[in-house]
């Protein structure tokens, strides 16, 4: 009996030794990758060095350091408490998904999460797919992914799904908040399969939280262009639904088509655009401005500017729309070329998702996604949290488009005046 309780115990030691370290590296990595280093500032095209840390810096490092050893002692002895009396046990791959999970929804960073290693693996895998969706364009917003545009007679179209429908549940999973980039992971399927998606739909009132629903939706390949173009009389309309790795080359044609056909103005129309590459951002802002600073980002150790890139291709008067779900990339083209004088932007202030993300492998398998900077407008104004503000406010009401209407006249009597 004794020799029965000696080994329940020494088990209960051998679990909490490994929980505790597992707990030390986890906090340990925590601790180190929000602190920033060389490699991150080398993947944000800042120099490859740091020379050390001013006095308040340093004084900040070692109450950072106090504070992960106080959360350590304190995980400690309630480990220690639940190894000498309880006769509980516990998972340790469990406790840790619990723990981190836990100290992300404690951090001030909405946008800190750790991704289990199954969960990490698909989100690697989906960068290799081919993509099957269900006609939905997601952005995210506090963590969470939300539907910022529905293809027209796609499955979510005909389900009714609509724009601002937050990603609650995918097959009946709610057990975390789900992702922009998890979201596309897990609609990396084969084509013709299902998957059952929780909505949930906003109150527009913002009375209360709104209402959930739940659709069934067959996987199928989407076809539906990134850049749009029209010319009305003698203005050339772009709309750009997101910034992928072939959008500035595809805005660059638009424009040379446009002024082919006689366009002696542009509309670029941001709205709903979730961003994307910023590379691609500052070309584009490049094609409407050799002049413009682009923006600056900030780290936890310096703030560095960056310019646009690329030849310009036309200063004939700029009109931009954006609106509440313009975010990002997005809103950097739209403040650089707003500061530099260069448009005017009609619309609604938009999104003020100004932060960059990394996703960082950990030793104990999974990962962890945090923010490592902020997005500046050239002249240092921070846009995360409050968004940019258009020159000329105008909302959209019923079914006409005020905004493009507005903004397509706004340019065509600036040529007028020109």
């Amino acid at each position: 009996m004794v020799s029965t309780r000696r080994q329940h115990y020494w088990n209960l030691r051998v679990v909490g030794i490994a929980v505790m370290f597992l707990v030390a590296i986890g906090l340990f990595v925590l601790g180190f990758t929000l602190r920033g280093n060389v490699d991150l500032l080398q993947h944000l095209g800042f120099p490859a060095s740091v020379t050390g840390v001013s006095a308040s810096k340093a004084a900040n490092s070692q109450l950072q350091s106090d504070k992960r050893s106080l959360v350590a002692s304190r995980l400690s002895e309630v480990e220690t408490v639940l190894a000498n009396e309880s006769l509980d046990s516990y998972d340790i791959d469990d406790a840790t998904t619990k723990l981190l999970d836990g100290f992300a929804s404690a951090a001030k960073d909405p946008n800190l999460r750790y991704y289990t290693a199954e969960r990490y693996r698909a989100l690697l895998n989906s960068e290799t797919q081919a993509f099957s969706g269900i006609g939905v364009l997601f952005a995210e917003k506090n963590g969470k992914a939300y539907a910022v545009d529905v293809f027209e007679n796609s499955p979510a179209q005909l389900n009714d799904v609509r724009v601002g429908d937050v990603v609650v549940a995918l097959d009946g999973d709610r057990s975390q908040k789900w992702s922009r980039a998890e979201v596309i992971a897990a609609l990396n399927r084969d084509e013709g399969t299902s998957i059952v998606i929780t909505w949930l739909r906003p109150d527009a009132q913002g009375k209360n939280e709104g209402h959930e629903f739940t659709t069934t939706l067959v996987c199928k390949k989407q076809q539906s262009p990134n850049v749009r173009t029209e010319l009305h009389n003698d203005t050339g309309y772009i709309a750009l639904t997101q910034l992928t790795a072939t959008s500035s080359s595809l805005v660059r044609s638009a424009i040379s088509e446009l002024k082919e056909q006689g366009a002696s103005a542009f509309v670029l129309d941001l709205r709903n655009n979730p961003g994307g590459y910023l590379s691609q951002a500052l070309d584009i802002i490049g094609a409407f401005s050799k002049d413009a600073a682009a923006l600056q980002i900030k780290t936890r150790f310096s703030t560095n500017a960056k310019s646009a890139t690329g030849a310009a291709l036309s200063d004939a008067p700029l009109t931009i729309i954006v609106n509440k779900n313009t975010a990002s990339a997005a809103e950097v083209i739209a403040s650089s070329l707003q500061e530099s004088k260069r448009c005017i932007i009609v619309g609604q202030t938009s999104m003020g998702k100004g932060s960059v993300q990394i996703t960082r492998e950990l030793s104990f398998g999974g990962a962890l996604r945090y923010t490592v900077a902020v997005y500046l407008t050239p002249k240092g104004r921070e846009i995360d949290g409050r968004g940019v503000s258009p020159d000329v406010a105008v909302d959209n009401n019923g079914s006409e488009d005020f905004q493009k209407n507005y903004a397509l006249e706004t340019a065509h009597y600036r040529t007028q005046s020109k």
